[in-house]
Order: C-alpha cells, then sequence, then structure tokens
C-alpha cells in the first residue's frame, strides 16, 4: 500500500497531507518536533486494515503554510484546520488521532465538533481540563532553570539555538525523549538551564536506537533545515492564549468515543500531576474505552512502538468507525 501525497486546501491554509488506503476517514495529527512522517507506519497499517488513513503536515511544519503571526496558532485554528480538511478531503466525519502537541488538537476537535470527530485517539498528552489560572504562571522555574514550555515563549530565543545545528536539535531531541535513553532525574522533568539551553541536557547521541534510522534523521532534518522551526514553537507561544479562549468550554467534557496511549519513560508521564489526572482521565472523557501504559515506552509513542500502536489504533477503530 503506497503513501501518497497532495496539497489541500484547509481553513485559508494550502495544506500538504501524505494518504493511504479508502475507506472511513482517520486523521493523525503529528507534535513537535515533527512532521506527517512521524506516523509512516500507521498510514499502510491502517489502509490495509480498510481505512482512509491521513496524516497533515500540521500549520507551521512541514510543505503546510505557515502563518507567521504567533497568533495563528491558537488551538481554534488548530481545530479548524482539521475541520476543513475533513470536508476538502471528500468526508463528512472522521475519527481523529493526536500525538504530543497533535494530541490537544485531536482532543479539542472532539471536544469542539463530536458531530464531526466521531471518535478520538491520543497518544503521550491526556485530555488536560481547563485549570483556573493562567498556565505558564504555574510552570515550575528556578534561579537556574525554567520549564521548557517557559523557554520556548520569547520568540527567537528557541529558533536561534535550533537552528544553529539542526541535525543535533533533532537527534538530541528524539533519542534523549525516548525510551532508550538513560532516566533522568525526575525532580528536573522537562527544564532547561537558563544557561546553555534546550541542548546542553540533550547532547548529540554517538548511536541511533533501533526504531530510528538515519534515513529518519536525514527527513526531519531536511523538513527543519527547509521550513524552520518558528511555526512549531508559535504552537506554545499561544498556551495562555488558548487557556483564556477556553473559557466557554470549562469544566466541559470529551463525549466521544476515546482511547488513550502512553510510554511509562514518556517525559509526559512524568510531568507533575499526571500520576492524579490520567487514573482519573475517565471523569473528564467519559467514554474512554482504554488507556493502555506501554512499558519502557518514551514520548516517540508511534515511532517507537509501531506494531502495538497500530494494534491498539485499529481494534479501537473496528468498534468505533464502520
Amino acid at each position: 500500500m503506497d503513501i501518497s501525497h497532495r496539497t489541500i486546501e484547509t481553513n485559508g491554509l494550502s495544506m500538504h497531507v501524505a494518504e493511504a488506503g479508502q475507506g472511513p476517514l482517520v486523521l493523525l495529527c503529528h507534535g513537535w518536533p515533527e512532521s506527517w512522517y512521524s506516523w509512516r507506519h500507521q498510514l499502510k497499517a491502517l489502509a490495509e486494515a480498510g481505512y482512509h488513513a491521513v496524516a497533515p503536515d500540521m500549520r507551521g511544519y512541514g510543505k503546510t503554510d505557515k502563518p507567521h503571526d504567533i497568533d495563528q496558532y491558537t488551538l481554534f485554528q488548530l481545530t479548524g484546520d482539521m475541520v476543513g480538511a475533513v470536508s476538502a478531503l471528500g468526508s463528512t466525519e472522521a475519527v481523529v488521532v493526536g500525538h504530543d502537541w497533535g494530541a490537544p488538537v485531536a482532543w479539542h476537535a472532539a471536544l469542539f465538533r463530536p458531530d464531526i470527530f466521531k471518535a478520538v485517539a491520543a497518544l503521550s498528552v491526556p485530555f488536560r481540563p481547563r485549570g483556573s489560572v493562567l498556565p505558564t504562571s504555574v510552570m515550575p522555574q528556578t534561579d537556574t532553570a525554567m520549564f521548557y514550555q517557559l523557554y520556548f515563549q520569547e520568540p527567537g530565543v528557541a529558533e536561534r539555538e535550533f537552528e544553529n545545528d539542526v541535525r543535533a536539535t533533532i537527534m538530541g531531541t528524539l533519542v534523549s525523549t525516548s525510551g532508550n535513553a538513560e532516566p533522568g532525574d525526575t525532580a528536573n522533568v522537562g527544564m532547561v538551564p537558563r544557561t546553555g539551553g534546550w541542548l546542553s541536557r540533550r547532547p548529540m547521541p554517538t548511536t541511533l536506537p533501533p526504531w530510528l534510522t538515519q534515513q529518519d534523521v536525514d527527513f526531519y532534518v531536511e523538513e527543519f533545515t527547509r521550513a524552520g522551526f518558528r511555526g512549531g514553537l508559535n504552537w506554545y507561544r499561544n498556551i495562555d492564549r488558548n487557556w483564556a479562549l477556553l473559557a466557554p468550554w470549562a469544566g466541559a467534557k470529551v463525549t466521544v468515543p476515546a482511547l488513550y496511549m502512553v510510554g511509562d519513560r514518556d517525559l509526559v508521564y512524568r510531568f507533575r500531576g499526571m500520576d492524579q489526572l490520567v487514573p482519573n482521565l475517565k471523569q473528564h472523557v467519559p467514554q474512554l474505552r482504554n488507556t493502555i501504559i506501554l512499558e519502557g515506552c518514551g514520548h516517540w509513542t508511534q515511532q517507537e512502538r509501531p506494531e502495538e500502536v497500530n494494534r491498539a489504533l485499529i481494534s479501537f477503530l473496528k468498534d468505533n468507525h464502520r
């Protein structure tokens, strides 16, 4: 089953998509710093299972348009892109699947438009109900370090670090947050030194883990060398804006059937509060069908454990998307 590529028009954007198969539509939303390519193992498997699997380059990434203004990357624009994509792909409904930042897009697409998104699957990031205060105001920071999402806030700072050596950025980021990395200090999960930057704790690895090939690295390096990092980082720069915009949905629940998967070595799984949120996710997602914890898996769920992810997704889809 071959993967094909085309450009669609959605929500005022030209969006590059990779797709395979025919049948009910499944939208696959990637995170940072990735592209459609992070779903390379799922596209063919879902197509062979009888689905039309589509993985876009999300807004700001790859060959998709990259608006310059930061406020063009809120969850409203990102979910609007997915709503428009369903129509542009010739469908009226879909199951939406997301990993990393793609997971909040998937969760909120299902929250906003359950008439279109009949089910949702999320990898790494669970649905998080809206809190009572600005998110950045409670992110950890010390005199010597800050949470990485705070480090990403100032336009240009992270871009300069990451674009200085794209290969070191891609390899250091992917390997250091995978299940193959040495376990870090749980008290400093996601922290960036105030002097040194993101990569100071994520050095260039000398070898690649079994799930990541040099060809994979080359693909990501080429994509980010051409597209830059600003678009993806702008998603982080809307965290507080998203909080303000989501006030009407405070306390709202995701009501469609849902699946959640996470690696037990994923840095997100070790964030403060996840030990309470994940076991109680059904309070906020009442039709949660299953929570799958992948032992020894890091952050790059569908790339590190493609067979297990494919098996779980296809089983979930067979029950909820015919």
